[in-house]
């Protein structure tokens, strides 16, 4: 019985970790996301941002409910809140996971599209559509898991009593005849049509794009690359996060109850919070160049700590390298013909130059005279 108890903290401990880990690197970098893409929005949206600044939005939503689940797991899977915010919490978690899958979805085929049919897409793409088909999959997710209200109604979301003392209430954790013949059926149909359909969809999109930019003589091999990183942290985000969750819906629905490795693909289920930065990065070239002056003030922090930092971002001006900075992060155009702004390396010189306030009177001459060479 103790190797059980033992095993289960165990457990408990891992899944709280996760959680932790979550919340501290996707919480910020979310943040981050969502100035980057309201800004753009009301400056100069594109249909990409959109789907981009949904896709953040789901994430924060998740994000904000985390600490909860926190909370449950340092206290042994017993629910400490209210029994309807159980309900709110399970149904944001469930609606985040399925909303991000689809905006995922979305966003390979607005990058298929662009290179296929570069012409054609550019003409039809307009901003309305992006804007109709966002609301259009929040509602149609979110009207899915709103079942999960229907089985919070039926009662008894508890485990019995001999398996736990009766006044230990769990969230979602255990069901009843009743509630498994609506819950199992439920989340196999959440399977199919919010994960394996848009799954299917995505990697048709990304292996299509590659292929087409592969055969593209004329395409810079910086274009190529972000194309690979966008496919490859997308398909990451599926294959870690999404798949393993619902492949517990598959087992659940064969063996009519919850595995016991649930737990662990629900908790990872959140860390594509921390994923979708990187599809962020790859898309989007404000968001690249509001990582690079971050990135560079980190470093002129560290400066005076490190004096000898090898990072490009950290070097002097005087020590000759003007194409450091956060050009690496910045430069370069977006993917052929998807309407994506034309980019240039002056976000990561302006990262450098941003940094003139920390500089002496010496250094900030030279950044001067840099600054104006970048404006000729």
């Amino acid at each position: 019985m103790r190797t059980l108890e033992a095993e289960r903290m165990t457990n408990l401990v891992v899944i709280f970790v996760i959680y932790i880990i979550t919340f501290l690197i996707g919480f910020p970098s979310n943040l981050l996301a969502l100035y980057t893409f309201v800004v753009k929005v009301l400056k100069k949206p594109a249909p990409i941002d959109i789907l981009l600044l949904n896709l953040t939005l789901s994430d924060i939503m998740l994000l904000v409910f985390l600490p909860l689940k926190m909370r449950e797991a340092a206290l042994n899977n017993e629910w400490p809140f209210h029994r309807a915010l159980c309900t709110v919490t399970s149904c944001t978690f469930h609606s985040s996971l399925s909303v991000s899958t689809i905006f995922l979805t979305a966003i390979s085929v607005d990058r298929y599209l662009g290179v296929a049919f570069p012409i054609k897409y550019r003409l039809k793409r307009k901003l309305a559509y992006a804007v109709a088909a966002s609301i259009f999959i929040w509602v149609f997710v979110v009207s899915h898991c709103g079942t999960v209200f229907v089985v919070r109604s039926l009662r008894n979301d508890s485990i019995p009593s001999s398996q736990l003392p009766s006044n230990h209430v769990v969230c979602f954790k255990a069901f009843n005849e009743r509630q498994k013949k609506i819950i199992y059926p439920f989340r196999l149909e959440i399977c199919i049509v919010l994960f394996c359909i848009p799954f299917i969809i995505t990697c048709f999109c990304y292996v299509n794009v590659i292929r087409i930019l592969a055969s593209l003589p004329n395409v810079k091999p910086r274009k190529k690359q972000r194309a690979v990183g966008l496919a490859t942290f997308t398909l990451l985000n599926y294959a870690v996060c999404f798949g393993p969750f619902n492949i517990s819906h598959i087992f659940g629905v064969i063996h009519y109850e919850d595995p016991k490795w649930r737990e662990y693909t629900f908790a990872l289920s959140s860390f594509n919070t921390c994923l979708d930065p990187f599809i962020f990065f790859f898309s989007s070239h404000a968001m690249r160049r509001n990582v690079g002056a971050c990135w560079a003030g980190v470093c002129s922090r560290f400066r005076p700590i490190i004096p000898r930092c090898s990072l490009p971002c950290c070097k002097d001006p005087r020590d000759g390298d003007e194409g450091g900075g956060a050009v690496g992060l910045s430069s370069s155009s977006g993917m052929g013909g998807i309407g994506a702004s034309t980019e240039s390396s002056s976000g990561g010189h302006a990262a450098k130059i941003w940094e003139i306030s920390a500089l002496n009177p010496g250094q900030e001459a030279y950044c001067t005279k840099f600054q104006g060479h970048m404006a000729n």
